[in-house]
Protein backbone atom coordinates (compact mmCIF):
# COMPACT_ATOMS: atom_id res chain seq x y z
CA UNK A 1 0.00 0.00 0.00
CA UNK A 2 1.74 3.35 -1.21
CA UNK A 3 2.31 5.67 1.67
CA UNK A 4 2.97 3.13 4.51
CA UNK A 5 6.45 3.83 5.10
CA UNK A 6 5.81 7.68 5.22
CA UNK A 7 6.20 8.88 8.55
CA UNK A 8 2.87 9.40 10.40
CA UNK A 9 3.57 13.07 11.10
CA UNK A 10 5.72 15.42 9.85
CA UNK A 11 9.19 15.40 11.97
CA UNK A 12 8.46 12.49 13.07
CA UNK A 13 9.98 8.76 13.26
CA UNK A 14 7.14 6.55 13.61
CA UNK A 15 5.48 5.61 10.47
CA UNK A 16 2.04 5.03 9.26
CA UNK A 17 2.60 1.26 8.95
CA UNK A 18 3.86 1.23 12.01
CA UNK A 19 0.65 2.29 13.54
CA UNK A 20 -1.39 0.24 11.43
CA UNK A 21 0.72 -2.42 13.54
CA UNK A 22 -0.11 -1.38 16.60
CA UNK A 23 -3.70 -0.78 15.87
CA UNK A 24 -4.03 -4.08 14.87
CA UNK A 25 -2.03 -5.54 17.85
CA UNK A 26 -3.69 -3.45 20.39
CA UNK A 27 -6.54 -6.40 19.74
CA UNK A 28 -5.24 -9.17 22.28
CA UNK A 29 -4.39 -6.83 25.39
CA UNK A 30 -6.22 -9.67 27.59
CA UNK A 31 -4.52 -12.39 25.56
CA UNK A 32 -1.91 -12.97 28.46
CA UNK A 33 -3.79 -11.47 31.22
CA UNK A 34 -2.28 -11.76 34.50
CA UNK A 35 -2.90 -11.11 38.39
CA UNK A 36 0.68 -9.23 39.18
CA UNK A 37 0.54 -6.97 36.49
CA UNK A 38 -2.67 -7.56 34.88
CA UNK A 39 -2.10 -5.87 31.05
CA UNK A 40 1.54 -5.74 31.01
CA UNK A 41 2.13 -7.92 28.73
CA UNK A 42 -0.55 -7.20 25.92
CA UNK A 43 0.29 -3.03 25.94
CA UNK A 44 4.05 -4.14 25.30
CA UNK A 45 3.14 -6.80 22.40
CA UNK A 46 1.27 -3.71 20.81
CA UNK A 47 4.27 -1.55 21.53
CA UNK A 48 7.40 -3.64 19.68
CA UNK A 49 6.46 -2.28 16.05
CA UNK A 50 7.45 1.47 17.38
CA UNK A 51 10.29 0.27 20.08
CA UNK A 52 11.63 -1.43 17.18
CA UNK A 53 11.90 1.10 14.55
CA UNK A 54 13.14 3.74 17.45
CA UNK A 55 15.47 1.47 19.54
CA UNK A 56 17.46 -0.72 16.83
CA UNK A 57 20.03 -0.94 19.48
CA UNK A 58 19.88 -4.02 21.52
CA UNK A 59 20.65 -2.33 24.66
CA UNK A 60 17.88 0.68 24.00
CA UNK A 61 15.29 -1.36 22.54
CA UNK A 62 15.48 -3.90 25.84
CA UNK A 63 15.40 -0.92 28.31
CA UNK A 64 12.27 0.44 26.38
CA UNK A 65 10.25 -3.40 26.69
CA UNK A 66 11.29 -3.76 30.65
CA UNK A 67 9.88 0.06 30.80
CA UNK A 68 6.56 -0.98 29.21
CA UNK A 69 6.21 -4.13 31.29
CA UNK A 70 4.87 -2.58 34.68
CA UNK A 71 1.90 -3.03 35.81
CA UNK A 72 -0.92 -1.59 33.51
CA UNK A 73 -4.91 -2.15 33.45
CA UNK A 74 -7.48 0.37 31.27
CA UNK A 75 -10.31 -0.42 28.97
CA UNK A 76 -9.59 -2.20 26.02
CA UNK A 77 -11.53 -0.12 23.29
CA UNK A 78 -10.06 2.79 24.57
CA UNK A 79 -6.06 1.36 25.18
CA UNK A 80 -4.67 3.22 22.14
CA UNK A 81 -5.12 6.67 23.29
CA UNK A 82 -2.43 5.84 26.12
CA UNK A 83 -0.27 3.28 23.49
CA UNK A 84 -0.73 7.04 20.91
CA UNK A 85 0.51 8.88 23.76
CA UNK A 86 3.62 6.60 24.93
CA UNK A 87 4.82 6.28 21.10
CA UNK A 88 4.70 9.76 21.49
CA UNK A 89 6.83 9.95 24.27
CA UNK A 90 8.98 7.62 23.24
CA UNK A 91 9.33 9.42 19.60
CA UNK A 92 10.58 12.50 21.48
CA UNK A 93 12.88 10.56 23.77
CA UNK A 94 14.55 9.27 21.11
CA UNK A 95 15.03 12.76 19.46
CA UNK A 96 16.23 14.28 22.86
CA UNK A 97 18.33 11.83 23.79
CA UNK A 98 19.69 12.25 27.30
CA UNK A 99 17.93 15.59 27.60
CA UNK A 100 14.46 13.87 27.96
CA UNK A 101 12.95 12.46 31.61
CA UNK A 102 12.43 8.90 30.64
CA UNK A 103 10.54 8.64 34.51
CA UNK A 104 7.83 10.74 32.80
CA UNK A 105 6.45 7.97 30.30
CA UNK A 106 5.66 5.79 33.39
CA UNK A 107 4.62 8.38 35.16
CA UNK A 108 1.66 9.16 32.02
CA UNK A 109 0.89 5.58 31.82
CA UNK A 110 -0.07 5.50 35.85
CA UNK A 111 -2.22 8.98 34.94
CA UNK A 112 -4.12 7.97 32.24
CA UNK A 113 -5.15 4.45 32.76
CA UNK A 114 -7.50 5.38 35.93
CA UNK A 115 -9.70 8.23 33.91
CA UNK A 116 -9.68 6.50 30.76
CA UNK A 117 -11.02 3.30 32.58
CA UNK A 118 -13.36 5.14 33.83
CA UNK A 119 -14.44 6.87 30.38
CA UNK A 120 -14.32 3.54 28.94
CA UNK A 121 -15.66 1.34 31.33
CA UNK A 122 -19.18 3.94 31.47
CA UNK A 123 -19.26 4.37 27.54
CA UNK A 124 -18.70 0.92 26.55
CA UNK A 125 -20.09 -1.07 29.50
CA UNK A 126 -22.66 0.92 30.64
CA UNK A 127 -24.01 3.10 27.37
CA UNK A 128 -22.60 1.31 24.16
CA UNK A 129 -23.03 -2.31 24.96
CA UNK A 130 -26.68 -1.53 26.61
CA UNK A 131 -28.11 0.26 23.49
CA UNK A 132 -26.83 -1.92 20.95
CA UNK A 133 -27.76 -4.88 22.91
CA UNK A 134 -31.92 -2.93 23.32
CA UNK A 135 -31.71 -2.94 19.30
CA UNK A 136 -30.49 -6.50 18.78
CA UNK A 137 -33.34 -7.62 21.54
CA UNK A 138 -35.85 -5.83 19.51
CA UNK A 139 -35.32 -7.93 16.53
CA UNK A 140 -34.45 -11.11 18.34
CA UNK A 141 -37.96 -10.57 20.11
CA UNK A 142 -39.64 -11.46 16.78
CA UNK A 143 -37.65 -14.34 15.68
CA UNK A 144 -35.06 -12.63 13.71
CA UNK A 145 -31.01 -13.70 12.96
CA UNK A 146 -30.93 -9.73 12.73
CA UNK A 147 -30.81 -9.29 16.37
CA UNK A 148 -27.82 -11.42 17.21
CA UNK A 149 -25.74 -10.18 13.85
CA UNK A 150 -26.60 -6.34 14.75
CA UNK A 151 -25.77 -6.64 17.75
CA UNK A 152 -22.29 -7.71 17.09
CA UNK A 153 -21.48 -5.65 14.33
CA UNK A 154 -22.76 -2.17 15.86
CA UNK A 155 -20.79 -2.71 18.68
CA UNK A 156 -17.80 -4.19 16.92
CA UNK A 157 -17.83 -1.21 14.62
CA UNK A 158 -17.85 1.45 17.47
CA UNK A 159 -14.58 -0.48 19.16
CA UNK A 160 -12.73 -0.49 15.82
CA UNK A 161 -13.73 3.30 14.82
CA UNK A 162 -13.08 3.76 18.65
CA UNK A 163 -9.41 2.66 18.71
CA UNK A 164 -8.54 3.97 15.58
CA UNK A 165 -9.90 7.64 16.05
CA UNK A 166 -8.08 7.66 19.54
CA UNK A 167 -4.83 5.74 18.46
CA UNK A 168 -4.10 8.70 16.28
CA UNK A 169 -5.65 11.31 18.79
CA UNK A 170 -3.36 10.35 21.44
CA UNK A 171 -0.19 9.88 19.15
CA UNK A 172 -0.93 13.27 18.03
CA UNK A 173 -2.16 14.84 21.23
CA UNK A 174 0.70 13.76 23.34
CA UNK A 175 0.70 15.07 26.80
CA UNK A 176 -1.52 17.85 26.15
CA UNK A 177 -4.65 16.06 26.68
CA UNK A 178 -4.17 15.47 30.33
CA UNK A 179 -2.99 19.42 30.60
CA UNK A 180 -6.46 20.48 28.60
CA UNK A 181 -8.26 17.67 30.63
CA UNK A 182 -7.02 19.22 33.98
CA UNK A 183 -7.96 22.54 33.34
CA UNK A 184 -11.48 22.19 32.02
CA UNK A 185 -12.26 18.91 33.66
CA UNK A 186 -13.05 17.00 31.06
CA UNK A 187 -12.64 13.68 32.26
CA UNK A 188 -15.23 14.27 34.87
CA UNK A 189 -17.96 15.46 32.61
CA UNK A 190 -17.70 12.75 30.05
CA UNK A 191 -17.48 10.00 33.43
CA UNK A 192 -21.03 11.85 34.19
CA UNK A 193 -22.85 12.41 30.62
CA UNK A 194 -21.94 8.84 30.08
CA UNK A 195 -23.43 7.76 33.16
CA UNK A 196 -27.14 9.63 32.69
CA UNK A 197 -27.42 8.23 29.44
CA UNK A 198 -26.89 4.61 30.31
CA UNK A 199 -29.04 4.86 32.77
CA UNK A 200 -31.85 6.68 30.84
CA UNK A 201 -30.94 3.96 28.13
CA UNK A 202 -31.78 1.23 30.99
CA UNK A 203 -34.68 2.58 32.30
CA UNK A 204 -36.43 2.73 28.61
CA UNK A 205 -35.47 -1.15 28.21
CA UNK A 206 -36.91 -1.62 31.37
CA UNK A 207 -40.09 -0.16 30.22
CA UNK A 208 -40.70 -1.72 27.14
CA UNK A 209 -38.63 -4.85 27.42
CA UNK A 210 -39.47 -6.44 30.84
CA UNK A 211 -42.94 -8.18 30.16
CA UNK A 212 -44.94 -9.71 33.61
CA UNK A 213 -48.47 -10.17 33.85
CA UNK A 214 -50.39 -12.35 36.44
CA UNK A 215 -53.57 -14.27 35.07
CA UNK A 216 -54.78 -14.38 38.44
CA UNK A 217 -58.99 -13.77 38.58
CA UNK A 218 -61.53 -13.39 41.62
CA UNK A 219 -65.34 -12.94 42.28
CA UNK A 220 -66.15 -9.73 43.33
CA UNK A 221 -69.94 -8.47 43.71
CA UNK A 222 -70.61 -11.56 41.30
CA UNK A 223 -68.66 -10.09 38.64
CA UNK A 224 -65.06 -11.93 37.40
CA UNK A 225 -62.14 -9.48 38.08
CA UNK A 226 -58.56 -9.79 36.82
CA UNK A 227 -55.80 -8.92 39.38
CA UNK A 228 -53.93 -7.63 36.29
CA UNK A 229 -56.47 -5.10 35.56
CA UNK A 230 -56.21 -3.84 39.11
CA UNK A 231 -52.57 -3.24 38.59
CA UNK A 232 -53.16 -1.62 35.77
CA UNK A 233 -55.67 0.92 36.77
CA UNK A 234 -53.19 1.53 40.06
CA UNK A 235 -49.51 1.98 38.15
CA UNK A 236 -48.99 0.45 34.70
CA UNK A 237 -45.97 -1.82 34.67
CA UNK A 238 -45.97 -2.19 38.12
CA UNK A 239 -45.03 -6.02 37.83
CA UNK A 240 -41.91 -5.56 35.92
CA UNK A 241 -41.11 -2.47 38.16
CA UNK A 242 -41.40 -4.45 41.12
CA UNK A 243 -39.26 -7.51 39.61
CA UNK A 244 -36.42 -5.31 38.21
CA UNK A 245 -35.84 -3.68 41.90
CA UNK A 246 -35.97 -6.72 43.55
CA UNK A 247 -33.43 -8.36 40.88
CA UNK A 248 -31.50 -5.02 41.40
CA UNK A 249 -31.93 -5.36 45.25
CA UNK A 250 -30.66 -9.22 45.42
CA UNK A 251 -27.74 -7.80 43.31
CA UNK A 252 -27.09 -5.51 45.85
CA UNK A 253 -26.98 -7.77 48.28
CA UNK A 254 -24.29 -9.64 46.69
CA UNK A 255 -26.54 -12.66 45.30
CA UNK A 256 -24.51 -13.64 42.23
CA UNK A 257 -26.00 -13.23 39.02
CA UNK A 258 -27.01 -16.41 37.54
CA UNK A 259 -28.30 -17.36 40.70
CA UNK A 260 -30.88 -14.37 40.23
CA UNK A 261 -31.65 -15.80 36.58
CA UNK A 262 -31.76 -19.32 37.49
CA UNK A 263 -33.99 -18.19 40.38
CA UNK A 264 -36.05 -15.95 37.94
CA UNK A 265 -36.59 -19.54 35.49
CA UNK A 266 -37.85 -21.43 38.66
CA UNK A 267 -40.06 -19.07 39.45
CA UNK A 268 -41.74 -18.40 36.17
CA UNK A 269 -42.25 -21.83 35.56
CA UNK A 270 -43.41 -22.39 38.86
CA UNK A 271 -46.21 -19.54 38.61
CA UNK A 272 -46.90 -20.67 34.60
CA UNK A 273 -47.34 -24.28 36.21
CA UNK A 274 -49.59 -22.95 39.26
CA UNK A 275 -51.57 -20.32 36.85
CA UNK A 276 -50.34 -16.85 38.81
CA UNK A 277 -48.70 -16.01 35.18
Amino acid sequence: MAGINETFKEGGIVTKNDMRSVFWRSFPLQASFNYERMQNVGFCYSLLPVLKRLYPEKKEASEALKRHLSFFNTTPQLVTFITGACIAMEEENKKSGDQFDIESIAALKAALMGPIAGIGDSFFWGTFRVITAGIGIAFAQQGSILGALLYFFLYTAIHFLTKYITGNAGYKMGTRFLEHSAENHLIEKLSYGASILGLTVIGAMIGTMVTLQTSLTFNLSGTETTLQSIFDQIFPGLLPLGATFLCVWLFNRNVKTIAIILGIFVICIAGCWIGIF
